[in-house]
């Protein structure tokens, strides 16, 4: 890869004026200017005491708000998934679409969102998209009560959940390194990815309860219920007015601004390309799991609370590897770098996939489930947190915008292309084997890109530049997976 222009060189440096600050001085309203990419200021970072950013009142309070409402989500997702893979012949093709109308939107006004969230109040802009987002919600509360619920409706309003959450996501992105100093940043997004798969255990589990006695508009009602508690702690935290502007800019130079300093620089580039594959291939797998309970894992003494617990049971299998992801991202030296932790997360996660994809006995599939759920964590939120913390906070809502742009739009062509392959493959041989081929496929692209990206690696993405100790970028497979040039010396 080539070396980091001029101008990219530039926005990687803190200003002349930072000074660093103390845990105690920093509080919830601290922002971030850029990495301090010195060898001295990683080794001191690697030497201290791991943070705990629950310690801080504003991030805990956001945090267990977060949790409440990504236990409803969960549970919404799981009724939605089962309604579409009950209601059509084709689930394949329809769970793919559904990916599709919530992720597309997102796609196509992640950036003009990315630029908004820079220029006005970043709470303000949150309350209203999670408001709205509400809305959304309890419209398909009250249409499912009414027995109203189809594939039209269930898709428009999903079309229209992406487009709020096109705004919402850079917002939301946003507040985290506000609630924290810098020094617990990283330990912050794990926390935040944490408490989003302990409820990917906990709400698929209490969804397939609640679905037995209740049906699925009870998952709804309570996914509505549950975005009181994130607003709630949303505007608890302090005011967050729009990073100063140091100059009025169109929206479109603004845009190239951002996406400059993404695709521009050997770092943010690499954490970018690796986000992008991780969604592009790992989406399919959470997106067909209901078709696997109904065709692959399905027998005909299953009834049909059966399939629903199983699929509740599947999904709650990626959050309990999430969850072990974490502990083992806690448990990793601190002087493993991320440039080595990505690929190798999606390396693994790449043979896990395929590897449930390629059997039908679910005693192999369940643990290539956890493992590729623990590789899921651990890959995305090293790759955000390594983006977090290069970029500047005046451009921080753009850059994750464009990151967002990419990944979404990876996760719906992802479900659809894999959707698509299921059905050509089914046509040659029985539908079980089609879906099994094709999911097989993503997994083994997904392990090659992986395998790709351990041998020529970046160190950039940990702000090691050039002529720094640890910088290391000769090829091989065996040096990405051993990381020895980052290795203490004893």
């Amino acid at each position: 890869m080539d070396q980091v222009d001029s101008e990219t060189s530039r926005q990687l440096q803190p200003p002349r004026d930072a000074r660093s600050v103390n845990a105690d001085a920093a509080s919830a309203e601290s922002e971030t200017n850029g990495p301090e990419n010195t060898a001295d200021a990683t080794q001191g970072a690697e030497q201290s005491k791991r943070p705990n950013p629950l310690r801080r009142p504003h991030f805990r309070t956001v945090w267990l708000g977060a949790f409440t409402s990504s236990i409803g989500g969960w549970m919404e997702f799981v009724g939605i998934s089962w309604i579409i893979n009950t209601i059509t012949d084709q689930p394949a093709k329809w769970l793919g679409l559904h990916a599709a109308a919530q992720l597309l939107p997102m796609m196509v006004l992640g950036i003009p969102a990315g630029v908004l969230a820079d220029r006005v109040n970043r709470r303000t802009l949150l309350l209203v998209t999670q408001a709205m987002m509400m809305l959304i919600a309890m419209a398909l509360t009250v249409m499912a009560y009414a027995n109203w619920v189809n594939l039209t409706a269930l898709m428009v309003l999903t079309s229209l959940m992406g487009v709020v959450m096109a705004f919402n996501f850079p917002a939301w992105q946003v507040l985290t390194p506000r609630l924290v100093p810098r020094e617990e940043l990283h330990e912050a997004m794990v926390m935040m990815g944490l408490q989003f798969n302990i409820a990917r255990v906990i709400g698929p589990a209490i969804a397939g309860v609640l679905m037995g006695y209740g049906g699925t508009q009870v998952l709804f009602l309570a996914n509505t219920i549950s975005f009181i508690a994130v607003m709630f702690a949303v505007w608890k935290t302090p005011d967050a007015p729009a990073p100063q502007r140091e100059q009025k800019t169109s929206v479109f130079k603004e845009t190239l601004e951002g996406l400059r300093f993404t695709l521009g620089g050997v770092g943010p580039r690499a954490a970018f390309i690796a986000m992008t594959i991780f969604g592009l291939f790992a989406a399919p797998l959470q997106r067909m799991l209901p078709l696997f309970i109904s065709v692959v894992y399905y027998t005909r003494t299953m009834g049909k609370s059966q399939q629903e617990f199983r699929y509740g049971v599947l999904l709650a299998c990626m959050g309990v590897g999430a969850v072990l992801g974490v502990m083992v991202m806690r448990a990793m030296p601190k002087w493993y770098p991320k440039h080595h932790l990505i690929p190798v997360s999606i390396l693994i996660s790449g043979i896990a996939i395929a590897g449930f994809g390629a059997t039908s006995n679910p005693v192999i599939g369940v643990p290539c489930l956890i493992l590729a759920g623990g590789g899921w964590l651990i890959s995305f939120n090293s790759s955000f947190a390594a983006m977090q913390l290069l970029v500047p906070d005046r451009l921080r809502g753009r850059v994750l915008a464009v990151c967002n742009t990419a990944v979404f739009g990876a996760m719906a062509v992802g479900p659809v292309v894999t959707g698509y392959l299921a059905g050509r493959f089914a046509s040659a041989g029985d539908e079980s084997s089609g879906t099994r081929i094709a999911l097989t496929a993503s997994g083994v692209l997904m392990g090659l890109a992986g395998a790709a990206m351990l041998i020529w690696r970046a160190p950039e993405v940990d702000g090691i530049q050039p002529g720094q100790a640890g910088y290391d970028r000769r090829p091989g497979l065996l040096r990405g997976l051993t990381a020895d040039s980052h290795r203490p010396s004893k």
